[in-house]
């Protein structure tokens, strides 16, 4: 889904917010992160807004809202809420006013559960950009989830009771219903029952096959940076108490006791942990590694430990945040990582920046406009709507990345992993190109002190070919060999690895989010916009992602374009 806003009010600059994405200045960056109701605000506070019983238009929504109230004694925000409206309630409350010019006194008579409510008709703005709907959409997206008081006058109480037990009604008949049509049948054979939500079973089911993780250990990017991490730093794990989250077959739990770690615990939920246990004991390390089964949120470290010094986690999916796992390391690093330890990985990186995705386009979305001789574009359809995840050349991108999100593990909570982050990109194009797509990877950052790392560290990019291995695996069942530290100590040593179409590819490929509307740029012209990301209400390991971007003429911005993901 797309739609189309007026041009941005400022131009963000680039040296203003180059720092928005991190989650490293401090105290204070977890209350200045700038969110959805914040962009939103600034953006539409300054429309012109039309009255929803007249024609006066007046500069903004709180003035129209304002001159309801006083006029037609109408209040817009008390009515949805009396009627216990979501976003798209109120987006056809509005909608069936303007369309059938409804009286004060019909608009405030609605009882919230007439027919109409439950059609998409009235999801179709009457007037284009109307700022009354786009200032309803903070609602959606705000963290308050509070509901309605209970009245205590026994009047209100008794119409707010046969409020609820009709939307509850409602909702019984809209789900029986839709099943009736689903299920072909006239009437229901017994009481069906929701099953209750339940976002991890088919989780931690994936993750007990082993194809998913001969597909990860094959990732040589992957397994070789932390095998290059893990062995050349023993001064880090030797005699170290260890915990390994999501531990899978255990890999990263092996490196660790190979290092010198006195002790390794490897956690994981999915029944892999039969294997893993059995893969330790193989190898001899059954004395230094306990597997433990379970969730880490849930699970009692073995043998009385309470503490541990390093916590290493291969947790990144795609788009980075993609599967939420990142949120069990977070709990384990507050319930287990003692003062001072090291979280390994200790920074990563979300980079995002224009794409030139023609042969993804032609491969995925064009690809069905002729199939033999027919036109099945009709599959296409939705496609526009997801997330793509695909390996793309370094010569599709066509502007230097720009960091939306900067994650300094030791400090980051889980409450900044739903962020929203302002952006500018200026082409890089030689000649006149078109902009198909947004494409989004990730940097991944070792440090032994856990410390971010400076800012000029630029990542390394692993090329085809390149032998990254050899200089840490060990022979013949011997400790890797150590290179001699400098002298001057004060250059700490960093592993690193880009998931970036510039590297080897990776599993995690690139997540490209392509436009309906794709536009032209030549080199130098300035793309700015608002990235918003944030977990799936209905599973809250996927991520729905809003891309808000104005594309400059002459340095003045154009209109912005918003188009809606799912990371899934």
């Amino acid at each position: 889904m797309s739609i189309r806003l007026p041009p941005p009010q400022t131009i963000p600059d680039p040296e203003e917010t180059i720092e928005s994405g991190s989650s490293s200045s401090g105290s204070e960056s977890d209350e200045e992160d700038q969110n959805w109701d914040d962009w939103v605000s600034d953006s539409n506070q300054l429309q012109e807004c039309r009255s929803l019983f007249d024609e006066t238009v007046l500069p903004s929504v709180d003035a129209v809202i304002k001159h309801d109230i006083s006029i037609h004694s109408f209040d817009i925000n008390e009515t949805c809420s009396k009627l216990g409206f979501d976003f798209h309630g109120r987006v056809r409350l509005i909608n069936y006013i303007r369309k059938n010019k409804l009286t004060p006194a019909e608009a405030l008579a609605l009882k919230g559960i007439e027919p109409w409510f439950s059609t998409d008709e009235y999801l179709v703005p009457v007037i284009e950009n109307d700022p009354l709907i786009l200032e309803a959409s903070t609602d959606d997206w705000s963290d308050s989830e509070d509901e309605e008081d209970e009245p205590t006058d026994p009047v209100k109480k008794a119409h707010w009771l046969e409020k609820k037990l009709a939307l509850a009604h409602q909702k019984v008949a809209e789900y029986q219903a839709l099943l009736y049509q689903r299920l072909d049948v006239g009437s229901p054979s017994e009481e069906i029952k929701a099953k209750p939500r339940d976002d991890d079973t088919h989780y931690f089911d994936s993750y007990a096959e082993n194809d998913i993780h001969a597909v990860m250990i094959n990732d040589k990017v992957r397994t070789a940076s932390y095998a290059q991490f893990i062995l050349t730093n023993p001064m880090l794990f030797r005699d170290a108490v260890v915990l390994d989250v999501g531990c899978g077959t255990g890999i990263l739990s092996l490196f660790a006791a190979r290092s010198g770690a006195k002790k390794v615990i490897a956690v994981d939920a999915s029944d892999v942990v039969e294997k893993a246990k059995k893969i330790v004991k193989v190898n001899g390390f059954e004395d230094t590694i306990s597997v433990v089964r379970g969730k880490v949120e849930d699970v009692t470290l073995p043998d009385g430990i309470t503490q541990v010094d390093v916590i290493i986690s291969e947790w990144m999916g795609y788009a980075l945040l993609y599967e939420s796992m990142l949120d069990s390391v977070l709990v384990a690093r507050d319930r287990f990582l003692k003062p001072g330890g090291v979280m390994a990985p200790s920074q990563t990186k979300m980079l995002f920046a224009l794409c030139d995705a023609k042969e993804i386009y032609k491969d995925r979305i064009g690809f069905w406009n002729d199939i033999y001789g027919f036109d099945m574009s009709t599959m296409s359809e939705g496609l526009y709507d997801e997330a793509i995840i695909d390996v793309l050349g370094p010569e599709t991108v066509l502007s230097n990345p720009y960091t939306i999100k900067d994650l300094i593990l030791k400090d980051i909570t889980i409450r900044q992993l739903d962020f929203s982050t302002p952006f500018t990109l200026v082409s890089t194009a030689e000649q006149r190109s078109k902009i198909s797509a947004f494409v989004l990877y990730f940097d991944t950052y070792f440090t032994v002190s856990g410390n971010p790392v400076p800012p000029e560290t630029q990542v390394r990019n692993i090329k085809e070919g390149e032998v990254v291995v050899a200089e840490v695996w060990p022979v013949g069942n011997k400790s890797a060999p150590q290179r001699r530290q400098s002298q001057s100590g004060r250059k700490e040593k960093i592993t690193s690895f880009s998931t970036g179409p510039q590297s080897s590819p990776t599993h995690w490929k690139q997540t490209i989010f392509m436009l309906k509307e794709p536009f032209c740029v030549s080199e130098g012209t300035t793309v700015t916009g608002v990235f918003h990301c944030r977990k799936k209400q209905d599973n809250s390991r996927e991520l729905d992602v809003e891309i808000h971007y104005s594309v400059h003429k002459e340095d003045v911005p154009g209109e912005t374009v918003v188009q809606m993901y799912s990371v899934r």
